[in-house]
């Protein structure tokens, strides 16, 4: 019986301490009681004999892991909080990394190419950081308290379930945030002097002519009222009729306030020690119309989706 008691010393190994006798006792049994009838079957069993049956029970760890499963990282019951939590904080922090990685970029001499580099690297660095955070604290939390269902969980009633609709109902969370960090480029671009010293605004790349600013901060409403939507998205997660039609209101004013300012004339600045060696100014001046133009149709669409959508609820 050298095999059965290798096989079991194995199987103790891949268990806890405390457990480890009184599973080795119980596997033991049953292992016995598995050769007694094989023995009642064909008589005497030789070591092939015994070696075949541990072999069709199963690997040591297999087996360890049926008597104790291995806990996972972030308990079950924490999976779908944990989950909210890790796109809240990833969407707020790349919320915040625009809001820094822009006024950096409009009060300096800052290409729009390293723009990207610094929101980009910025934001890589704040994900590390929050993905650990997180994944710590709800490790702790796996290990050190029990799952308890929250309120909400234990109050709710078949009755408050949403209507069943199609897909595109319900809203990602990525959608929400891009949004709001449009929203949040948007009136940094706009107001940035409020908050720039002399110094900064001297060496600040504003790139819009001053009428063209002043019809931009036309948007700031607009800006503000796609903020409380996305807000409100945020909290309904489903697309409702009147969300929609907000939506559609939203970005029919974005269309255009877009639009009247590709129409607007001179629309950069043509200084050329902002520019100087980038463009031809009127090549510049063409792609920067048609480039508006082509951003309208992005909300231009999202018009014409929800309207849409619009007549698909009932």
């Amino acid at each position: 019986m050298d095999l059965v008691k290798r096989y079991i010393a194995a199987v103790q190994r891949e268990l806890p301490d405390a457990k480890r006798d009184e599973i080795g006792r119980e596997l033991s049994a049953n292992i016995m009681d598995q050769l007694d009838a094989l023995t009642e079957q064909q008589g005497e069993i030789s070591d092939a004999d015994v070696a075949a049956l541990l072999k069709h029970m199963g690997h040591p760890r297999t087996v360890a892991q049926q008597f104790v499963p291995p806990q996972p990282l972030i308990s079950p019951g924490y999976m779908p909080l944990y989950k909210n939590t890790l796109f809240m904080v990833l969407g707020i922090l790349f919320l915040l990394q625009v809001v820094d990685a822009t006024a950096a970029w409009l009060g300096s001499d800052m290409s729009f190419v390293l723009y990207i580099k610094r929101l980009l690297s910025g934001y890589v660095e704040d994900v590390l950081l929050g993905f650990t955070s997180i994944t710590l604290a709800f490790w702790l939390m796996s290990r050190n308290k029990p799952v308890a269902h929250s309120q909400c969980e234990q109050n709710w009633t078949p009755q408050q379930l949403p209507q069943v609709g199609p897909s595109w109902q319900h809203i990602p969370l990525q959608d929400v945030f891009t949004d709001l960090a449009t929203y949040l480029f948007l009136l940094i671009v706009i107001w940035y002097p409020l908050w720039f010293s002399a110094e900064q605004m001297a060496n600040s790349r504003f790139l819009f002519t001053d009428s063209a600013h002043q019809l931009l901060k036309w948007a700031s409403p607009l800006a503000l009222l796609g903020i409380a939507n996305s807000l409100w998205q945020l909290r309904q997660r489903i697309w409702q009729r009147s969300m929609l039609q907000a939506n559609i209101v939203l970005n029919a004013g974005f269309v255009v306030l877009i639009l009247l300012l590709a129409a607007s004339s001179p629309l950069l600045n043509m200084d050329l020690k902002i520019w100087r060696g980038v463009l031809d100014l009127h090549l510049l001046e063409r792609a920067a119309v048609y480039s508006l133009v082509i951003i309208a149709m992005f909300p231009l669409w999202e018009v014409l989706r929800d309207i849409l959508r619009l007549k698909k609820l009932h």
